[in-house]
């Protein structure tokens, strides 16, 4: 169970267990996709309102909810920050609570997420704290670009934050764990295509032809070996071709060929730059056979980088609820990708983990539940946070 697990969670948050994980329920009952998080947005708005000192702001990238509460005369700020979008899978669960919209799906626990942040508000609003915090509730970080959205909508300039920090649950952790690592710790995540424009013709005269799947075949096997070669083999980076597109019969040779596929990286510098190299490989190749390519990359989120000092604020904080032996502050990176990158690239911040329990199904999977015992744990993180930055004493830590 959560209490005996964790070590430091205020009595109202354990009072209020309860009723946050019927809240939390009610939000996987009704999922919402990205930039649509209408009654998810107003539920925030209306809860911060009624049950907290926050001031609240709405609409920002359409359904984004920033709520500010000053104290004392400090001029440091903190910005926390839950995603609230749900994916477009259909559930594979049986219980109560399910989903009541087929096609949609809170299968990466944000809804979990949303109900901790809400849980956490109640409990700084009572807190003694100098300086600024702000409560970030993001939409449409499935793949949308949401927090690149409230960003470009002057997110920071109107809500100035001095740290930046998230959190995600991780099923196959133990229950009332965290999980962090200073410098990278997920990948970047883009979308590429590449077509291939040769010339057409009869298969028994292929040498009156340019055969783009033959040179889509060159091209992938050699971006593959590009990687092997461009990029340091400590910095795990993968691209992978997952479709191949051409032709409609089986005697003709096609006039253009159609590739797409996914590009990961930890390292920022690769991220920069591996487009380039794909673009200048892939052309090398089709003018050898004599065709040409058009190619094009979709940056969805840069590598997640953790500020060092913002790691160690943040590991403070998590052994301060759980004990230091449950805080692993060196994890492994993960392949997996994160539209908090977008935040991390303009203020210094830090991304960590929280233990979802062993044996549970991981994100994404359809028979996915986010597990409402984290629910104290996580949300007593966020309030140890605000005081290890904000709260009495905190002036030893990194400023």
């Amino acid at each position: 169970m959560a209490s005996e697990v964790a070590r430091e969670i205020p009595g109202s948050i354990i009072d209020s267990a309860s009723r946050f994980t019927e809240l939390r329920r009610w939000v996987h009952q009704h999922p919402e996709l990205g930039f649509e998080e209408t009654r998810t947005s107003d539920l925030v708005a209306q809860h911060l309102r009624e049950h907290t000192s926050f001031e609240v702001t709405t609409g920002i990238a359409t359904t984004g909810v920033v709520a500010t509460l000053r104290k004392g005369s400090g001029a440091r700020s903190i910005g926390l920050r839950a995603d609230m979008d749900a994916l477009p899978i259909t559930e594979a669960n049986t219980f109560a609570h399910r989903s009541r919209h087929a096609g949609r799906f809170h299968g990466c626990g944000h809804d979990g997420h949303t109900a901790m942040l809400l849980a956490a508000a109640e409990a700084i609003s009572d807190c003694d704290f100098d300086g600024t915090v702000h409560l970030i509730f993001q939409p449409a970080e499935e793949g949308l670009g949401g927090g690149r959205a409230m960003i470009n909508e002057g997110l920071f300039e109107r809500f100035p934050c001095d740290r930046i920090f998230g959190m995600h649950n991780l099923p196959g952790r133990p229950l009332g764990t965290f999980a962090i690592r200073p410098g990278p710790m997920l990948a970047s995540s883009d979308r590429f295509t590449l077509t291939i424009n040769g010339r057409g013709g009869h298969v028994g005269m292929p040498h009156w032809c340019v055969d783009p799947v033959m040179v889509a075949s060159h091209i992938a096997v050699a971006w593959q070996s590009m990687l092997g070669r461009r990029v340091d083999p400590t910095m795990p980076t993968t691209m992978s071709v997952t479709r191949i597109a051409a032709g409609e019969v089986d005697n003709a040779i096609p006039d253009a060929a159609h590739m797409m596929g996914s590009i990961r990286t930890t390292d920022p510098d690769v991220h920069d730059r591996i487009g380039d190299w794909m673009h200048i490989t892939a052309e090398g190749i089709a003018a050898g056979f004599g065709a040409t390519v058009e190619f094009e990359r979709e940056i969805q989120n840069p590598p997640l980088v953790n500020c060092a000092d913002c790691v160690e604020l943040a590991v403070n904080a998590a052994r301060r609820v759980v004990g230091p032996n449950a805080v692993d502050s060196g994890c492994g990176m993960l392949m997996g990708a994160e539209d908090f990158a977008h935040m991390l690239r303009v203020r210094p911040g830090a991304y960590i983990f929280l233990g979802n329990g062993e044996g549970r199904p991981m994100v994404h999977d359809p028979h996915y539940d986010f597990n409402d015992e984290a629910l104290p744990i996580g949300a007593a993180w966020w309030v140890s946070l605000v005081d290890t930055m904000l709260g009495p004493g905190s002036g030893t830590q990194p400023s």
